[in-house]
This record gives structure tokens, C-alpha cells and sequence, in this order.
């Protein structure tokens, strides 16, 4: 599909680590990994707001014969410390993440540590205003201890509700926070225990209720009939609640993976649902297996305004594909390819304007005419 508008609007150089949270905490150097995947909302000024994840990495990860990772420890009074494990139990393939052997699970530590930066554009989402380094969200508690990551925002009413992922030894949970004017956030606490990822609150309620889209994990999947049209697997699930903070599952199957590709052979949720005159549109994302981290597009679909388990109408085709002539600039930078991670939607007028992570790298916003959803 082609787009008028495509660019990158945030790159790794663009982050000040000396305003980072960790700054000052750790005795190694550090750098900006990846600085992606933004939620994205419209604050009351006019002007958008990206919530920014920024993974800060070691610069050398492997010394001492042992492979490291950063997290915040509360025991410490809220530091920010270094942890080693021996090279001969770490599987070091994959750049985000070391895999730990023996245990009889799968047992990960990553990289970087994920923090959280508000970054204020311009409405068309096109200049960088301001980056709002005081007001950057960071671990507070054991159960972030490894960072925060993935931010989506919804406006439902006058309320900001942001959605993110908290990592842990704990658990792998989603958490909640409010605000008033998407700048000044109150943690609320875990909404989704662990592994249940990419949660997106619907902008808008269904018969008095909030309504979200989930997406658990788990190793395990039970198979559809022979000939099925659905292929098993990581599906959108979908939850509702009465106030936002305790949610129950929707009995109903959300949007789920089809037999007849391996495009969408796993998938999740992107861009929060935002309401059309056909229903509610929603962006997500397939994954199509390829070497150790997948081809990653986004997808769309319409669902019913009243039912959002009821697709309305779907397109096979992505939406958006990875660019490399955005990230052409960048590519002494670049250790994934193939990916783009959509995280926001705004509306513009006669487009929307769509905010995604590439390449686990920069931020990319693209507009989009309002009439690649609408029926000829």
C-alpha cells in the first residue's frame, strides 16, 4: 500500500542517556539499543504524544566469561545493578536476548533494560516538540525489575488509560497506568498476570463497559478440526471490564490466525480499536516465521461496534511492511530486519496518522488515507 506520508521521527541518536534513569547507577557503558514501538495519543494542547520505549543496552554485555543484564533492585534502594551468568549456560543467537540452559523451562534474561519517554510531536506527528525527560517512567517495584515496555494509550472519555509490559522473574505481567493529560502518569498495578501481552483498550465503551484486546501465551495449543479455517495458535483474545482495572475474558474467540498462511501464524494486538462508521478499526500484527525473529506486518480488520468478537470485514494484504529505505540512514545501527510493530493510531482529519516501532530500532509514523478501510 502506498503511503503520502512515511517517516522516521525518532532515532536511537536522538535519545540523552545522561538524562536516562540509569545514568549514574552502573560502573559500564551503556547505549540506546532501540528507541520504538510508541503508544501514541493526542494530548490536550493539540500536539500528539509518543510514549517511547527505550532499551538501553550494555555496550559490552560479554566480559569476565559471564554475559550480563541490568536490572533495577529494590533492595538496593531502587539502583540499577549489573548481574552475570557463566557463557557456558547462556544462548547469546538471538541480539535482544540470552536463553539460560538446565531448569527444565525456558528461562530468559535480556540485553537491555526498557524505560519509558514521553516524547511531544507536532500535531501531524511529523516534528519532535519536546522530549519530557522528567516526566519518563521507569521500574518502581520488584515486579519491573528487568524495565517496562510497549506503552499503548487509549482516550476513552476525558480519562488516559496506558497499558504496558512489566518484566520480572515474577512474573511477565501488563500493567496499568491513568492520567489526567497523558503526561503526569499513576501507576495502577497489574491488570493481566503473566504472559498475557499486547493489551489495547478499546476508545470507547460497548453497553456501559470497558473492552479490551489481550493475547496470552503459552507453549501449549490445542488443534483445530482437519480443514479448519483457523490455524492454532498465539490468537487476539478479548476481555471487558466495569471499570478498567478488573478485567474478565470475552467467552467469544477474538481475531485469529488463518490455516492458509503463515503470515499471521503468530499475531497480536497493535494500535488500540478506534470507533469508524463501520465499527471499531484495529491494527495488528502477524508474524511470519523467518530465521530466529520472524517477518513482522501489520494487518486490519472491522469489528462490530456491539460485538467486537464479530469481524466485519478483514484484509489479507499488510498494511505496512518493514521500509528499509527509512532505515537506510540507520543501518550501521540495525540488528533485527523485517520488522514493523504498530502501537498507535491518532486521527488526522482525512487520514490517520499511525505510529509504529521499526527494526526494534527507531519510530516510524506514516499517514494513512481514512479510505484504505472504507468498501468501494
Amino acid at each position: 500500500m502506498r503511503h503520502d506520508v512515511d517517516k522516521l521521527v525518532l532515532v536511537p541518536d536522538d535519545i540523552d542517556l545522561s538524562r536516562s534513569p540509569l545514568a549514574g547507577h552502573l560502573d559500564a557503558e551503556t547505549y540506546v539499543l532501540g528507541a520504538f514501538n510508541p503508544g501514541l495519543t493526542r494530548l490536550p494542547n493539540g500536539n500528539l504524544l509518543m510514549m517511547v520505549r527505550v532499551a538501553e543496552a550494555l555496550r559490552k554485555p560479554v566480559f569476565d566469561n559471564h554475559v550480563h543484564a541490568i536490572r533495577w533492585d529494590e533492595a538496593e534502594g531502587g539502583r540499577y545493578v549489573l548481574d552475570g551468568w557463566p557463557l557456558d549456560f547462556a544462548d547469546t543467537a538471538d541480539p535482544r536476548k540470552f536463553m539460560l540452559r538446565g531448569g527444565g523451562w525456558k528461562i530468559m534474561a535480556l540485553t537491555s533494560l526498557s524505560w519509558l519517554l514521553p516524547v511531544e510531536l507536532s500535531p501531524d506527528g511529523l516534528d519532535v516538540v519536546a522530549k519530557h525527560y522528567d516526566k519518563a517512567i521507569a521500574p518502581t517495584g520488584s515486579l519491573q525489575c528487568y524495565g517496562i515496555e510497549d506503552a499503548r494509550i487509549s482516550r476513552v472519555g476525558d480519562a488516559y488509560l496506558m497499558t504496558t509490559c512489566s518484566v520480572s522473574p515474577e512474573r511477565h505481567s501488563t500493567t496499568l497506568y491513568s492520567s489526567d493529560d497523558a503526561l503526569n502518569w499513576t501507576f495502577e498495578g497489574i491488570v493481566l498476570d503473566h504472559q498475557n501481552k499486547d493489551m489495547l483498550i478499546f476508545e470507547g465503551l460497548i453497553d456501559g463497559h470497558y473492552w479490551a484486546q489481550t493475547r496470552p501465551l503459552g507453549d501449549l495449543y490445542f488443534a483445530y478440526p482437519p480443514g479448519s479455517e483457523w490455524r492454532p495458535g498465539p490468537s487476539i483474545n478479548l476481555a471487558y471490564s466495569p471499570d478498567a482495572r478488573f478485567w474478565k475474558p470475552c467467552d467469544k474467540p477474538g481475531i485469529r490466525p488463518h490455516a492458509g498462511t503463515v503470515a499471521t501464524a503468530r499475531m497480536g494486538g497493535g494500535a488500540p480499536p478506534i470507533l469508524t462508521g463501520e465499527g471499531w478499526l484495529t491494527l495488528w500484527h502477524g508474524v511470519e516465521p523467518h530465521e530466529i525473529v520472524g517477518i513482522y506486518r501489520t494487518y486490519w480488520s472491522i469489528l462490530d461496534r456491539d460485538d467486537p468478537s464479530v469481524v466485519v470485514r478483514t484484509e489479507h494484504a499488510p498494511l505496512l511492511e518493514a521500509n528499509p529505505d527509512l532505515t537506510a540512514p540507520i543501518d550501521h545501527q540495525m540488528y533485527v530486519r523485517d520488522v514493523v510493530f504498530t502501537t498507535g493510531i491518532a486521527d488526522g482529519g482525512d487520514h490517520y496518522i499511525v505510529a509504529s516501532g521499526e527494526a526494534d530500532l527507531a519510530c516510524r509514523i506514516t499517514h494513512i488515507p481514512k479510505s484504505s478501510f472504507t468498501q468501494d
